[in-house]
């Protein structure tokens, strides 16, 4: 990021529509091009613009990488094709026998990622409670180089300290890795709280219109960024300048969708919380909610990701995914139009048997920005199914 940008001033929303996206000098467009070349012309070896090469680095992208970086009050941002490609890269950054704990609610790609890829080539990993600061220094193991966490976290919403975590990794010498895909820079930054890298899967809230996949690392440790950028091009797992495009058209919109994504979700959990056939809510901004105190002091608002358990169980809770009709039963979150699934039959089908394993009887929405009072009657109509 340019020395200028970051000293502006401006508000989260004014970056989101102009850190890195400047008028285009050749022709004043104020949209940021789609640059497809490949590669690009060198006045004499070595004297170019910029830019050399697309996986290397693409104007396009490198709009992007300023962009969020800013977004997320970091000075390096690195763009990737997917999250997981993005979390696949942090992982690069540890050596043979170095530890990885990760919180024992977490997304099931990162915990395939960890226990499935990397496990086997020699890296060892805890899944633990990382709401129990206490429990977690008494049993730290001394072999942790990393400590993994989401907040909130996916599916179950819990919101985990990234202070104190940070403190206590930093004591031991660990780094502090934070999936912010469900909070978003506009609610949460987690490097002002002490955090060595956050990552996002740009496929949700980013993104925001369910139509580019992509992953994204912010970090300020200009070493760290040395090297993962190395790795970046090493490795090459970079989105294509149209992705980056569509996930910039998105971010200048994250503001303001964030806004309307927290108070359909709060209307949303209204209609649960009174609701027979539902066992329990999970929504950070409840009192009774693990992690809201943690939520209450480090977000701006409490998101649009909302989870039930039903009374009824796993049939229960099949048979309300089944029965919606404006939340689309599918994979994924955090774009315009609301979804809802079963996470422990569908994007956490691979923690089964393991510490991660989800309740049968869960069911996850991703709260779009539809009508309220569409949202609701759609929810409360599902819900006849299972009284």
């Amino acid at each position: 990021m340019g020395e200028l940008e970051q000293q502006t001033g401006w508000g989260f929303e004014t970056r989101a529509v102009h850190v890195g996206q400047a008028p285009d000098p050749t022709s004043g467009a104020v949209v940021t091009p789609i640059t497809l070349s490949t590669t690009f012309a060198q006045d004499g070896v070595g004297n170019h613009k910029g830019f050399e090469y697309s996986r290397s680095g693409n104007p396009t992208r490198a709009a992007l990488e300023t962009c969020v970086a800013s977004l997320e009050d970091a000075s390096h941002g690195l763009a990737f094709a997917s999250g997981l490609a993005a979390e696949d890269n942090v992982l690069r950054l540890l050596t043979q026998g170095d530890r990885v704990l990760l919180g024992n609610d977490a997304y099931g790609g990162t915990f395939r990622l960890i226990s499935k890829v990397w496990q086997p080539l020699g890296f060892p990993w805890s899944a633990v409670d990382l709401t129990d600061i206490d429990a977690l220094a008494a049993d730290w193991p001394s072999d942790t180089r990393l400590v993994w966490l989401e907040t909130p976290t996916n599916p179950l919403l819990t919101c985990i300290d990234i202070e104190a975590i940070a403190s206590l990794a930093h004591s031991r010498g660990a780094l502090v890795v934070v999936d912010n895909t469900f909070a978003t820079p506009f609610l949460q930054q987690p490097l002002t709280l002490g955090a060595d890298i956050v990552v996002h899967s740009a496929t949700k809230y980013l993104g925001g219109h369910s139509d580019v996949v992509g992953g994204f690392i912010a970090l300020n440790d200009e070493t760290l960024a040395d090297r993962l950028r190395f790795t970046q091009n090493a490795a090459g797992a970079i989105p294509a300048p149209f992705d980056c495009y569509l996930v910039l058209r998105g971010v200048k919109t994250l503001a303001v969708r964030m806004e309307r994504h927290c108070a359909n979700a709060r209307a949303v959990v209204d209609l649960l919380l009174g609701h027979p056939g539902v066992d329990r809510v999970l929504y950070p901004q409840l009192p009774d909610h693990p992690g809201h105190a943690a939520a209450a002091k480090q977000m701006r608002d409490f998101g649009g990701m909302v989870s039930f358990t039903l009374r009824g169980g796993e049939a229960a809770a099949l048979e309300v995914v089944k029965h919606t009709e404006v939340f689309t039963l599918a994979e994924s979150l955090g774009a315009v139009e609301s979804l809802i699934e079963h996470p422990g039959q569908m994007t956490h089908a691979s923690a089964a048997g393991s510490p991660l394993q989800v309740p049968a009887s869960l069911v996850r929405l991703s709260v779009g920005i539809e009508s309220a009072a569409d949202l609701v009657a759609d929810l409360a109509q599902a819900l006849e199914h299972v009284r």
